[in-house]
């Protein structure tokens, strides 16, 4: 990631929590985001239907449900998300603001795939998006203040909405439990 762009991150997340009325401790609902950010979401079930004839949604939601978690669709200027709603809704939320974070971030639109048919990835834009949309799940300050108060990852999961692995991640990444261990060092 490009040097500040974590920084940034932080400041994009606590701005737009405050826009939806959420503190450093609030629960964050990425479909509430997506309105109040005019962005379209569509389970792949409601996808399907504008697909008549076609097995989008058998495949995903019966075949193969892990291969498909979100995308953000490209329609001119308009962008939409279509998630996977049969994945388990901590799973969901982060699928979710990880697309939510791509149209925040102003991610150029990417074909799905090269010519050769290999999946098209820029890790960079991958990379950014992933730590916004845990910026937003988890907030950092929240996160420290739950710690300080012996909060237990699982407890700050349940709260957040969110896997324990994802919420361990952010806490690990942006170093809050090592200012955990310092304050009870020192205190």
């Amino acid at each position: 990631m490009k040097r500040g762009f974590k920084t940034e991150a932080e400041r994009i997340g606590t701005e737009l929590r405050g826009e939806l009325g959420l503190d450093e401790s609030g629960k964050l609902d990425p479909l509430e985001l997506a309105e109040h950010l005019a962005i379209p979401v569509y389970t792949i079930h409601q996808a399907s239907k504008a697909l008549p004839g076609s097995s989008f949604y058998h495949y995903f939601s019966m075949v193969d449900q892990d291969s498909f978690s979100a995308v953000t669709i490209f329609c001119g200027s308009k962008r939409f998300i279509v998630h996977n709603e049969h994945h388990h809704p901590n799973r969901q939320a982060s699928n979710l603001t990880h697309e939510i974070s791509h149209t925040v971030l102003e991610h150029e639109p990417t074909p799905v795939a090269h010519a050769n048919g290999h999946r098209y990835w820029n890790g960079d834009v991958e990379d950014e998006a992933t730590w916004l949309g845990a910026v937003l799940l988890v907030p950092r300050e929240g996160a420290l203040a739950m710690l300080k108060t012996d909060w237990t990852i699982s407890e700050m999961a349940e709260h957040f909405g969110v896997s324990e692995s994802l919420c361990r991640w952010r806490i690990t990444q942006c170093g809050v439990d090592k200012q955990v261990e310092r304050w009870r060092r020192y205190r």
